[in-house]
């Protein structure tokens, strides 16, 4: 099979190693003559999977009996409301770092609930940077932002300075490189992007932060819930879990800190070609492109008729997913932790023929 490149921003590409086994287990799982998808989530060979993935989320960010890793469901979308919900206390008010489309929903779930500081925006330009300078009130419980922006092409590269607990949205970069996750009260991460196929949610939590909210939580929504059963409440999305254990193991594997540097060599492969070349530019503040996620554009003055002669040749070389989002447009080319340093460079080597031909 013709190999295609895969820039899709999420559901997104995973390593190819996991496929295997994950298909010989919908097939027959630990030889029991069943697949994982019909057996009990209260069985001993899922509950080694639950334990074996919330091990490996401690393990490979060396987090102690202190952290609570939960595998729950609803996306990072509920996590916006479960995060507030779950950290409000005396003061019944979170603050917000909106820096995209996720991190403005995330405001808004607080702000529903009565509660929602915004501390620095940057809306004013269509969210191209990361705020920087601001003053972190002193009457919040939490201070919350979004980690990477995968609309947007941003990027934290330095964890936000608060004495406020701790709350960050990281699904679309967590794990793409070394951190100290003990600055954190609360992570949470929809799987889809670096860690596994959508339908679970992570989520790791100081256990001192479980049962302390000053306002009262639905059942569903209570960290404390999950924490006292596990992960096991309700059913697990057995499968998405499975998966992200297979993924965990492949991170555990490879080492962060090499993941790190890989995700790093594709980034500088691609924005040292948008900026060598005439036809594109970036559309984030260099100082804050995101590794994972690099939007561009047309240059100025370049007819916007070629978007489309740029879409037609990147199908040509089977790069899929690179098309801009429409808040952007343009281009996107996600480049997650699976995805090879040889796709990067195939997508180089279109924009550099893009630009031989049109420029």
């Amino acid at each position: 099979m013709t190999k295609v490149h895969n820039f899709s921003a999420g559901p997104s590409i995973l390593p190819q190693e996991v496929f295997q086994e994950a298909s010989e287990a919908v097939k027959d799982f630990n030889g029991l003559g069943l697949s994982l998808l019909e057996i009990s989530h209260r069985s001993k060979d899922f509950v080694a999977v639950m334990d074996e993935a919330c091990a490996l989320v401690k393990e490979i960010y060396n987090l102690g009996d202190d952290y609570e890793v939960l595998f729950l469901q609803g996306g990072a979308s509920l996590g916006f409301l479960t995060s507030a919900y779950n950290m409000m206390r005396e003061h019944k008010k979170g603050g917000y770092i909106v820096t995209g489309a996720w991190a403005k929903k995330a405001a808004k779930e607080a702000k529903w609930l009565g509660g929602m500081h915004e501390v620095a925006s940057s809306a004013d330009t269509n969210f191209n940077y990361i705020p920087k300078g601001y003053d972190v009130p002193s009457d919040i419980d939490f201070l919350h932002y979004t980690s990477n922006n995968t609309i947007f092409g941003t990027q934290y590269h330095e964890v936000p300075k608060t004495d406020a607990a701790l709350v960050c949205d990281m699904s679309s970069d967590i794990f793409c490189r070394p951190l100290d996750a003990k600055q954190f009260d609360l992570i949470y991460a929809g799987a889809q992007k670096n860690m596994g196929p959508a339908g679970t949610t992570l989520y790791i939590v100081k256990k001192d932060a479980i049962g302390k909210s000053s306002i009262d939580i639905p059942t569903m929504l209570d960290l404390k819930t999950h924490a006292d059963k596990e992960s096991m409440f309700n059913t697990p999305p057995v499968f998405a879990v499975y998966v992200s254990m297979l993924v965990l193991r492949w991170i555990k594997k490879t080492g962060l800190q090499t993941i790190g540097q890989n995700n790093a060599a594709k980034a500088n492969a691609l924005y040292s070609e948008v900026d060598r070349n005439s036809l594109f530019k970036g559309t984030a503040a260099v100082e804050d492109r995101s590794i994972m996620n690099g939007c561009f554009v047309l240059n100025d003055g370049v007819d916007e008729a070629l978007n489309q002669q740029f879409l037609d040749m990147c199908k040509d070389a089977n790069i899929s997913g690179i098309k801009g989002h429409r808040s952007v447009g343009g281009f996107r080319a996600s480049m997650y932790n699976a995805l090879p340093l040889e796709s990067v460079e195939a997508l180089v080597d279109v924009m550099k023929t893009f630009e031989s031909k049109f420029g």
